[in-house]
């Protein structure tokens, strides 16, 4: 079975993207990561994903535009002939122009339980209102930020004294666990989209 050619952008330190890479060891795993490309030299996921033997660029994103940090990235999604894309903490907003060239094959993760809390500060969020149950989503993009056909979610449940730290960091073991099984059913082509809708194979 041919791997599913796929990318990772990142901003930052990449954990998400090393949940995604460990998955895709796995023999049977349907896809394969081949680059990674971070919206700034000093984005600490470069250096692991490089350790791991995955080709990584970075752009200055504070060089270009919008319109033109996209189109030098999509240049090189072309040139490595990715199939598949993955946001994994790509902390740019995307201009139409790249979600064009990848709609329905590009995915992100969010750290809430959308449509709860598009945007920022969602743990934060998340506890001023009292929330009982947080959590984590894949879904694909779309030009609404935090919008687009859901393929899946995990909750936490929310404790008493949590703090914006503790509960990020029960969130984040579950985007660890959630994202590399997305990926798995969007590659493995067990879910799809059609029209706006999740399809299930």
């Amino acid at each position: 079975m041919a791997k599913v050619r796929t990318a990772i952008l990142i901003s930052g330190g990449g954990s998400n993207m090393e949940a995604l890479i460990a998955a895709s060891r796995r023999p049977d795993y349907p896809a394969e990561i081949v680059l990674v490309v971070a919206s700034n030299h000093k984005a600490g996921g470069i250096a692991k994903a490089k350790a791991a033997g995955i080709a990584a660029i970075s752009f200055d994103h504070k060089a270009h535009d919008r319109e033109g940090l996209e189109r030098a990235v999509n240049a090189e999604l072309e040139k490595a002939s990715i199939e598949l894309v993955c946001l994994a903490g790509w902390m740019r907003l995307l201009s139409p122009y790249l979600i064009g060239q990848w709609h329905n094959r590009m995915i992100n993760i969010h750290p809430s339980l959308l449509p709860d809390f598009k945007g920022l500060h969602t743990h934060r969020r998340a506890l001023e209102a009292g929330k009982s149950e947080h959590g984590c989503t894949v879904h694909f993009v779309r030009q609404d930020v935090d919008s687009g056909p859901i393929i899946g979610q995990a909750k936490v449940p929310v404790l008493p004294g949590d703090t914006e730290e503790t509960l990020a960091a029960r969130v984040l073991l579950e985007e660890h666990k959630l994202y590399p099984h997305a990926l798995e059913l969007v590659a493995s082509g067990r879910v799809r989209v059609e029209g706006d809708e999740i399809v299930r194979a």
